[in-house]
């Protein structure tokens, strides 16, 4: 039997310096490594990054971003180490606020992310950092790209179905300055100028109440077969995202299939970001306005995984009226995923 699953609080973090597209062109312009593109990508660079992106700012943990481009491997994942668990816990400890909770509460707790390794994994040090209990169930997600929110939510979900009467933490977070990569791959140039770091923090239980919200109807659609169109590879060591030109199509098909299973109409429709183009593809194939994914994009560039999660908390702030939503997210695998809540 599936356990009945109730967010009982969200909240998010950010890193505290924050770049302009404008400024970020600025940082990239003098570093070794961009002055050594071609002219073709160097006009690439300059076209996204001063252009209509959708993007009016991103938050990077680094007060040098730029300097992350000549960085060893080494260098990015000791990083990522430093920044993943902080900024997790950072949100964690806001969630569990809003929620009157301490972190002694919380009987499991699951992260997700794509930017960095770590084993054990980021929520070993989370648990240090916030002191919670030893036997807590601890669980990393890694590989699934920036869709990995939605299948976390998922085995949280199981969690509790196992666990009655549990409390459950779930974490995105993604450092995407520690995958900061440069070469004259149109896709690594693309995607040095959508991404940024951030983190949301979810806490759910089985116990209904009045107003809470409920998440259920869980589903994925994967692609193997256009695993190449979007991933990440190897690239001297380092983390190298590959971004074909038929992502925003192939989210948008995918999405489409999902969309096409819904249980109900929902109020809103809540997506993962991508990019101005995925955007816009999904509003055209979905026949909607994609408002509060639109303001993730433009307040914080593409985190990656927390993104859709961003886009349900800033459409909680102003749901009153609202009674049911559609979540969606995708990403590396080629995968899509979606799940309801509602009220």
């Amino acid at each position: 039997m599936i356990a009945e699953m109730f967010l009982e609080s969200i909240a998010s973090a950010f890193p505290k310096s924050s770049y302009t597209q404008s400024e970020s062109y600025d940082f990239s312009v003098d570093t070794k490594p961009v002055k050594e593109l071609d002219s073709r990508s160097q006009a690439l660079l300059r076209k996204i990054l001063l252009g209509d992106s959708g993007i009016a700012k991103r938050h990077f943990a680094t007060g040098e971003p730029g300097a992350m481009f000549a960085a060893s491997a080494q260098e990015l994942n000791e990083y990522f180490e430093r920044v993943a668990p902080a900024l997790s816990s950072a949100a964690l400890e806001k969630a569990l606020d809003n929620a009157g909770l301490v972190a002694a509460d919380l009987d499991a707790l699951l992260i997700c992310t794509c930017t960095g390794y770590l084993c054990p994994g980021v929520t070993s040090h989370v648990a240090e950092m916030l002191g919670m209990r030893t036997d807590i169930y601890l669980q990393d997600l890694v590989g699934l790209g920036c869709g990995a929110a939605i299948p976390t939510l998922r085995a949280a979900e199981g969690f509790l179905s196992a666990n009655p009467g549990s409390k459950v933490g779930v974490i995105a977070v993604e450092i995407c300055s520690a995958a900061l990569f440069v070469n004259d791959d149109p896709g690594v140039l693309i995607s040095l100028c959508l991404f940024g770091d951030g983190a949301s923090a979810s806490i759910w239980s089985d116990e209904a109440g009045e107003g809470k919200w409920k998440m259920d109807h869980f589903d994925t659609i994967h692609v193997p077969e256009e695993r190449e169109k979007i991933r990440f590879v190897n690239g001297e060591g380092k983390l190298q995202n590959k971004l074909h030109r038929a992502v925003p199509a192939l989210a948008a098909e995918a999405v489409e299939q999902l969309w096409k299973k819904r249980s109900t109409e929902p109020d809103r429709i809540l997506a993962h970001t991508g990019g101005r183009d995925v955007i816009e593809a999904l509003e055209a194939k979905l026949s909607v306005e994609l408002l509060e994914t639109r303001r993730v994009l433009k307040d914080y560039g593409n985190c990656s995984s927390p993104c859709v999660l961003f886009a349900l908390e800033d459409r909680l702030k102003n749901a009153e009226a609202d009674s049911s939503y559609w979540l969606t997210s995708f990403g590396a695998g080629f995968a899509a995923h979606s799940c309801e809540m509602w009220r």
